[in-house]
Order: structure tokens, then C-alpha cells, then sequence
């Protein structure tokens, strides 16, 4: 693996590279998982400019972009920091960067920021039919604590685990 960067999303060309590489990514992974008519719905309804720019704003989310040494983006995540956990909302790479650890040196960056924090561990949501990344968290010592099913509008649910970590 390539040498990481992790840059905090600070202003409106990092928060316009995160939707690019949203659209990229999600098109990609999550059309055989999910289909396409709710990739193009959550795309816009959660992966777009104007609203990753409102939870920066107003939501308390921090975004963070991946790149590697060569300053190329190879992938995002974000988390929201709560009462008693870190919640990790999104955590997403390239198709072509996957398997390198870029996945890994992020969520080592994710628990340094939760125990900075005071906060004993991260949570995080995954699809069902997500198997890979499933074994990628278990693999780095989350586990399953919940089964949920979230209405997201437009006739789509989110059939999705809990998975959490203690740190």
C-alpha cells in the first residue's frame, strides 16, 4: 500500500471531489447489492453536494478524504461524534484502491479520534447483502449488535446491521 493522507473536507472543492467520488463508487459497488434506482436515490439524497455541505455545516459531521502519496483521492469517510460513541456514517474507496489498506489506516485514524474524544467506541451501519465489507469489520473487530430496517423515502429501506466496536 501506498503511503496515506487523510485531509479534513474544509471547504467546497473537497466537499465537490467527495461527491464525484461518491457517484463513482456507489455506481460501481452498490448497484448489484441495492440496484440502481436506489443508488441514483441515496446518491442524491445523501451523497450529494449541497447536503454532505449542510451535515459539515449544521450536522456536525467531519468528513475526511483518503488520498495516497501522490495526492490522488482514493477514498472518503465521515463520522459524527455522539454522546457515547463515534458513529462511522460513511466509509468509502475506489474499486481499484480496495484490498491495499487504505480501509484499514482509516479506521485506525476513526479510533484515535473516538478515544481523543472520550469515546469508547464506533458504530456504524452495513447493508445485509454487503457480505464484503461485513468480513472487512469483523476482520478489524467490530460485531454485530442489531437488525435494522430504515425507511430513506421514495419507496426504498435501508435493510442494514449494527455493527460496533469497542476501543
Amino acid at each position: 500500500m501506498k503511503k496515506i493522507k487523510i485531509v479534513k473536507v474544509s471547504d467546497e472543492n473537497l466537499v465537490s471531489a467527495i461527491e464525484a467520488l461518491a457517484h463513482s463508487i456507489w455506481r460501481e459497488y452498490f448497484v448489484p447489492i441495492i440496484g440502481s434506482p436506489q443508488v441514483e436515490y441515496m446518491l442524491k439524497k445523501f451523497q450529494s453536494r449541497g447536503v454532505i455541505s449542510n451535515q459539515i455545516e449544521k450536522q456536525d459531521y467531519l468528513y475526511y478524504l483518503l488520498a495516497d502519496r501522490d495526492s490522488n483521492w482514493v477514498g472518503y469517510f465521515a463520522v459524527i461524534p455522539q454522546q457515547k460513541e463515534l458513529f462511522l456514517s460513511k466509509l468509502y474507496i475506489t474499486a481499484e484502491n480496495r484490498g491495499k489498506g487504505y480501509g484499514g489506516c482509516a479506521l485506525k485514524f476513526i479510533e484515535t479520534l473516538a478515544r481523543d474524544n472520550g469515546l469508547p467506541k464506533i458504530t456504524l451501519t452495513v447493508n445485509k447483502n454487503n457480505t464484503g465489507s461485513i468480513n472487512a469489520y469483523k476482520k478489524l473487530g467490530f460485531v454485530i449488535t442489531d437488525s435494522l430496517v430504515t425507511d430513506i423515502g421514495g419507496g426504498f429501506v435501508m435493510d442494514d446491521y449494527k455493527m460496533e466496536k469497542t476501543i
